[in-house]
């Protein structure tokens, strides 16, 4: 790889993928480095909301995640031990592209990938970073092939982290960062090189992701569930697959693998739902797996970014919400979008005027001020203040529903309140960002009778 880079992004989950086919569509010359092969399974509720679906359009891959995708998704059920409250789902409001609906992440997180190369990026996979040095304008990354131990070093003047929540940095590994397992599950899918022991806490959160054939989970149905010590939810994505998810407090698995001594992990979370919760029972019971449990803990729901960081972050490597409200591939792609709307803005060596329209269709060759550090400073700190307006409601909302949900004491008043107010369900989905995207439908689905060179999609951000 010798030609000049202009940026690099770590992490080709759907934020950094999403940012390389932008930045890459632009003109810019970027590299995209991935420290796993593809595709691979991943713990993911793999729910994508309809405010999204012009983004996908956008990005080329709207079209093969329609084929692709599991049924439209117009209900949410609330699932509470016996109990079970039904509403509908809030649509949106793009024509044409009211539901959300789910999709595998080896597939969602191909597609993203692939387009990316499609786009121009240059996608090092499997690749890991083993030291950064430099800083704004001038990075350096020493990379290492993951299977052959090659080594490269990688100079660009942006870096951006995606790497979401499990992959720690080099400058990160004597920080208290979460770990992918911690007190570990023997069934965990683990990758914890180098980071630090956190201190336990019986609040600390591990999530479960499993897949089932022949489920009796309805087509149309989001079900989120209320359990005593955690939450989940179950979904039929693409294929006929249904996906459960759940987050665990560390005592409550504690609990669990007491009660089913000798299972792993994830079976015995499994066994504890079939005990505990009837929707779950129903949906499940007549069910084949579709390999192991997968697992990864604990979690740090949060806003990690900050004004004064060094690299750019979107993603979860940004922030991460609880994932009862689903929305983390949402935040991972609209998150990457802001990012760029900032770096593709009018260079002027200064922040960038938001009422000013840039194209991300068009070649836009990268301006030297992309090289100055206070250049980037000027629109780490539009782009953080921007990120919190956007995403700072989300997660608030989400930490509330997710300790709501997962105390019988605070559940079951909830359970009554939706049952006689259904639309309380509604209206929840609806403040989680269900039905509003980053920026406008029209801003974003490619048009024959708009003028690319108008194309502004920064005419929703805040």
């Amino acid at each position: 790889m010798q030609a000049p880079l202009d940026a690099i992004i770590i992490g080709a989950g759907p934020a950094g993928s999403a940012a390389a086919i932008l930045l890459a569509r632009a003109g810019w010359s970027v590299a995209l480095v991935e420290r796993q092969r593809f595709p691979r399974r991943k713990v993911c509720g793999e729910c994508l909301a309809a405010s999204n679906l012009p983004l996908l359009d956008h990005l080329g891959i709207g079209s093969a995640f329609h084929a692709a995708a599991g049924p439209d998704l117009r209900q949410i059920a609330l699932l509470r031990e016996q109990q079970q409250v039904l509403a509908k789902l809030p649509g949106a409001a793009q024509k044409g592209q009211r539901w959300g609906r789910a999709l595998g992440r080896e597939t969602l997180d191909t597609l993203l990938l692939e387009q990316a190369r499609t786009a121009g990026a240059q996608v090092l996979q499997p690749w890991s970073v083993q030291a950064v040095r430099g800083g704004r304008g001038d990075w350096a990354l020493e990379m290492r092939e993951v299977e052959t131990n090659t080594l490269l070093t990688l100079r660009a003047p942006v870096a951006i982290a995606a790497q979401g929540s499990w992959e720690v940095l080099p400058w990160e590994r004597s920080q208290d960062r979460p770990c992918e397992v911690d007190d570990p599950p023997p069934d965990s899918r683990a990758f914890a090189q180098g980071r630090p022991q956190r201190q336990r806490r019986d609040a600390d959160l591990f999530a479960f992701k499993a897949n089932f054939h022949h489920a009796a989970q309805a087509e149309s149905l989001l079900s989120v569930l209320a359990l005593d010590g955690g939450y989940g939810g179950m979904v039929l994505a693409d294929g006929g697959i249904t996906t459960v998810a759940c987050c665990v407090r560390r005592d409550r698995l504690a609990a669990c693998r007491r009660d089913e001594p000798g299972l792993r992990a994830g079976d015995a979370v499994e066994a504890w739902l079939m005990r505990t919760c009837a929707g779950v029972r129903e949906v499940l019971s007549p069910a084949q797996p579709d390999g192991p449990w997968l697992a990864a803990g604990p979690l740090a729901p949060g806003i990690r970014l900050g004004a004064g960081d060094a690299m750019f972050r979107i993603g979860n490597a940004a922030g991460e919400a609880h994932p009862i409200v689903g929305e983390g591939i949402s935040m991972a792609l609209q998150s990457a979008w802001l990012l760029c709307a900032h770096l593709l803005g009018p260079q002027t060596g200064g922040a960038p005027n938001p009422d000013t329209a840039f194209s991300a269709t068009t070649t836009a060759v990268p301006h030297t001020s992309i090289r100055s550090e206070a250049w980037q400073r000027a629109m780490a700190l539009r782009y953080a203040t921007a990120w919190r307006r956007q995403f700072a409601p989300r997660l608030w909302l989400a930490a509330a529903f997710a300790h709501v949900a997962m105390r019988p004491a605070a559940s079951a008043p909830l359970i009554t309140l939706a049952r006689a107010w259904p639309g309380l369900l509604t209206q929840g989905a609806s403040w989680s960002g269900k039905t509003r995207g980053i920026a406008k439908p029209t801003a974003l689905a490619p048009s024959s009778s708009r003028d690319k060179a108008t194309f502004n999609p920064r005419e929703e951000l805040p």
